[in-house]
């Protein structure tokens, strides 16, 4: 053999062992890729909340491709950011599918409410971090699957404690309870449950929107005029914190609870509303870093190897990880029965999942052919010292 070819040789051995060692360039064995798309929302108005999400689902999938990836097959993960933009989503999943994604990693209500119909007539296994309870009708959406306790039970299980608190306190009756949130479908999903839950159990509840604005003082007017007990707040980390720290300057936080719910009961809150979170509630899906639990303990490492901590990073950092490794659970199961990973496949293994155990980041994941409510409990927390503060065990919406 020539020297040159001797030289060739030896160079494709080392290149195949160094392939091996990193797992196929960020996966297993050389084995096929599992694409799935993704969209994100790193540049538009939910930002301050999609940036850490997306970044816990990118990282679930580059810690899972240096752990061998699925069964040997490494994740190849399509994905971009697209301004919080419904048509701008519609034209990535498009994209995205025709290159051969077989699930999808969403994000917001909008544009996963739009998705629907498409994603069910292509059989992509779809989640995102909306909990819009709309997302349920198994009828139009069977090809959704939500990890975080939707919108709806998380606002009625708000309903349920300022029951029990305002009992608990020794009051009489029921409370007034004022329900603001974000403008958007986001924001409007869970009225219709929640309204029904009041009417049922005799509570007096209004809802106000959040403009577009620096300041709620207005809106606050409404709300202390309604007499207000408690208000439950559904948007995200930023107008939250505004609002809190207008509450405290009128004075409002001694006598009315705020009780913030999974978009804005979370650290990003705590910094920006600084002394005006202090006593605020939050009804959180995923348990935050400030609480440690097993599952918080993989996505730490990989952090820390990377220069960061989880602590940095925060819960919705652990949000996007935690749901990344439950699609990822359900090609596993595919891979496991020796099936093709088809989208039809992947749906029928992940309504196959029972209490999938999270390490105590979620109430235990459940799915089934009748049912993609994955996650029905969450826990209460209240901002503590500047930490969010664990005060309830699990409470399961009815």
């Amino acid at each position: 053999m020539s020297r040159t070819k001797q030289t060739l040789l030896a160079l494709v051995v080392i290149a195949s062992v160094v392939l091996a060692a990193c797992g196929g360039g960020g996966g297993g064995g050389g084995k096929e890729a599992i694409k799935i798309g993704a969209i994100h929302d790193l540049t538009g108005p939910t930002s301050d909340v999609g940036t850490p999400y997306a970044e816990g689902l990118k990282a679930y999938v580059e810690w899972a491709n240096a752990n061998g990836g699925i069964n040997g097959h490494p994740i190849e993960l399509l994905s971009a950011d697209y301004a919080y933009k419904v048509d701008q989503a519609e034209q990535l999943y498009s994209q995205y599918v025709q290159e051969g994604v077989v699930a999808f990693q969403g994000w917001g209500t909008g544009d996963t409410e739009a998705l629907r119909s498409r994603i069910a007539e292509d059989k992509i296994p779809f989640m995102s971090a909306s909990y819009s309870a709309n997302l349920l009708d198994m009828e139009v959406a069977p090809y959704n699957f939500l990890i975080g306790t939707s919108y709806s039970d998380q606002g009625i299980i708000a309903l349920q404690w300022a029951m029990e608190d305002w009992a608990d306190s020794g009051n009489s009756g029921t409370p007034k309870v004022a329900f603001i949130h974000h403008d958007s479908p986001f924001g409007q999903s869970p009225i219709p449950d929640m309204q029904a839950f009041a009417d049922a159990n005799g509570i007096e509840f209004m809802t106000i929107a959040m403009p577009k604005a620096t300041d709620f003082v207005a809106e606050l007017a409404q709300i202390q005029q309604f007499g207000a007990n408690y208000v439950i707040v559904h948007t995200v980390s930023s107008p939250a914190a505004v609002l809190v720290k207008d509450a405290k300057s009128q004075g409002m936080m001694d006598s009315v609870k705020f009780i913030n719910l999974n978009w804005c009961a979370d650290e990003i809150f705590i910094n920006l509303a600084g002394d005006a979170a202090e006593g605020v509630y939050g009804a959180i899906p995923f348990t935050p870093p400030s609480d440690p639990v097993p599952g918080h303990e993989a996505p730490a490492q990989w952090l820390k190897e990377h220069g960061s901590t989880l602590e940095e990073k925060g819960l919705h950092f652990v949000q996007g990880w935690w749901t990344m490794a439950v699609m990822a659970e359900g090609i596993k199961r595919v891979l496991d029965a020796g099936q093709d990973v088809t989208g039809e496949n992947i749906k029928a293994a992940l309504e196959s999942i029972q209490n999938f155990d999270t390490g105590g980041v979620t109430y235990p994941i459940s799915f089934s052919p009748t049912s993609h409510r994955g996650n029905v409990a969450l826990r209460l927390y209240q901002v503590q010292n500047g930490q969010w503060v664990r005060i309830s065990d699990y409470i399961q919406a009815p």
